[in-house]
């Protein structure tokens, strides 16, 4: 019998929110890895912001997805046939693959993982993989931090800032999270250990609300939302202040977005602005993950995920990154 891989396709660019008219179901034939290929059956697929600017046909940091093809995603799975001498069925291996059941990809693409380590494999695509890199090559190399300066993280109680603030409180500094919800605040505040937590859907005048709890200014902003929140943070900024950009995530699904006014403070406070991808940083990978896995182990990182079984829940779970709704790091599991 033939084996169908079920995969979810751009049919359609979105305008706004995607929706089932844009992203579809199909079931195709599962061919046989080529030369050098291998073949996953997926077990853990990745949520992140960043898919959505792929749908889109805008200049990005990779290739928008193709009309017609399966959605691209990050993907965690475990080998069913291997056309490679690299690896052997039943390996755990890390892709850049799509929402599907099975992704064939080069052998030279795959990262294998040890499932002996005793670590939840789905961290590998959270805190031990392009989230929390994301995080810590953004924050030390981009940010960097200095111990007494205040950093402020946007989206903090997300899978990137919440990482982003427990580094920052690691050299030194005062932290500082805005999130949507006064559990996700309590979160940051109770248990990661920031100094203060903004309700930025609460909060009325983001730049007093800003103001009050970084009373010394800002010297370091991780920017996960760009929109109101940059604006208003750019009034904030002390003197050779640093904005490490890492997504825009209110304006992803907003067509026209306006820009921010307030860049002149660029200008008056000889800030330094510069946005950044985790594949920047793809030959400093082991030294991220070593890290990492150094301070999940000492119990001075902690992270939320959660996981959401089923392929068909593909779509609904990736719209609830755009409406706050999710905890932490958002994965999809398809139970072996």
């Amino acid at each position: 019998m033939t084996t169908t891989n079920r995969q979810y396709f751009l049919a359609s660019r979105p305008e706004g929110m995607p929706t089932t008219d844009n992203v579809q179901c199909r079931d195709v034939p599962l061919l046989p890895p080529g030369e050098g290929e291998v073949t996953l059956r997926n077990l853990y697929i990745s949520l992140d912001p960043a898919i959505r600017g792929w749908m889109g046909d805008d200049p990005n940091y990779i290739e928008p997805i193709a009309l017609g093809d399966a959605v691209r995603s990050s993907v965690l799975g475990r080998v069913v046939s291997s056309n490679s001498p690299d690896f052997a069925i039943g390996d755990v291996a890390m892709s850049l693959g799509a929402w599907e059941q099975y992704t064939t990809a080069p052998a030279a693409g795959l990262n294998k993982l040890d499932e002996s380590a005793g670590i939840p494999l789905s961290l590998f695509l959270g805190a031990l993989g392009p989230t929390g890199l994301t995080a810590y090559f953004g924050l030390l190399d981009v940010g960097r931090p200095k111990a007494g300066e205040t950093v402020l993280v946007s989206a903090a109680a997300g899978a990137v800032g919440s990482v982003v603030g427990q580094i920052a409180k690691m050299q030194g500094c005062r932290v500082v999270g805005m999130a949507g919800t006064d559990d996700k605040c309590r979160w940051l505040t109770d248990e990661l250990g920031f100094d203060a937590a903004i309700n930025y859907k609460t909060c009325g005048d983001y730049v007093a609300a800003i103001k009050q709890a970084c009373p010394e200014g800002v010297d370091v902003y991780f920017d996960n939302v760009g929109g109101e929140i940059l604006d208003a943070t750019l009034i904030c900024l002390n003197k050779f202040a640093r904005v490490a950009v890492c997504g825009w995530i209110s304006t992803y699904n907003v067509k026209n977005a306006p820009g921010p006014t307030n860049l002149w403070q660029l200008v008056a406070e000889s800030v330094t602005i510069q946005g950044f991808t985790v594949l920047d940083y793809m030959d400093r990978f082991g030294e991220g993950i070593g890290q990492l896995a150094q301070w999940l182990m000492e119990g001075k990182l902690q992270y939320r995920e959660e996981i959401v079984d089923g392929l068909d829940n593909v779509l609904p779970a990736f719209l609830r990154l755009f409406d706050g709704s999710n905890n932490g790091k958002l994965v999809i599991r398809i139970p072996e």
